[in-house]
C-alpha cells in the first residue's frame, strides 16, 4: 500500500511552490536537489523548516517541493507557506492555531509595483536638469 501524502501550494512575490509531505524521516528535496544544495544561506534553510518547529513535527515528514519563479527568499517564503498549508491537511484542528499565530497561513500579498510609462522604474524618474 502506498504511503499517505499531503499536498499544499505556497506563494510569495512571484514564486510558486508545490509541496508534498510524506511520512518519513525529515528529508527535504527541492527541485530534485537536497535542501543544503538548493539553498546556500543557513537563514533561508531555517525559514523553510519553521512550520515544523512551530508544530513540533521535525523529522516526521519527508518534504518534496517543486518551486519556480522569483529569487531565493521569495522561494523560501513560498515553501514555508506551502508546508504550512500541507500540515493543515494532516491535522487542521491541532496545527491551525499554532500556524495562524505564527503568521504562516497568511499569503504575503506584497508584489513588485509595475513600471509606469515615462519613468525608468515604478517611481524612479530621470534626473532633473534646469538647463
Amino acid at each position: 500500500m502506498a504511503k499517505k501524502q499531503y499536498a499544499g501550494t505556497g506563494r510569495r512575490k512571484s514564486s510558486v511552490a508545490r509541496v508534498w509531505l510524506v511520512p518519513g524521516k525529515g528529508e527535504f528535496i527541492i527541485n530534485k536537489k537536497p535542501l543544503d544544495e538548493f539553498f546556500g544561506m543557513e537563514i533561508v534553510k531555517r525559514e523553510c523548516k519553521r512550520p515544523f518547529e512551530v508544530t513540533s513535527t521535525e523529522g516526521k515528514y519527508d518534504v518534496v517541493v517543486n518551486v519556480h519563479g522569483g529569487g531565493f527568499t521569495g522561494q523560501a517564503g513560498a515553501i514555508r507557506h506551502g508546508i504550512s498549508r500541507a500540515l493543515l491537511t494532516v491535522d487542521e484542528e491541532t496545527y491551525r492555531p499554532l500556524l495562524k499565530a505564527a503568521g504562516f497561513l497568511t499569503r504575503d500579498s506584497r508584489m513588485k509595483e509595475r513600471k509606469k510609462y515615462g519613468l525608468k522604474k515604478a517611481r524612479r524618474a530621470s534626473q532633473f536638469s534646469k538647463r
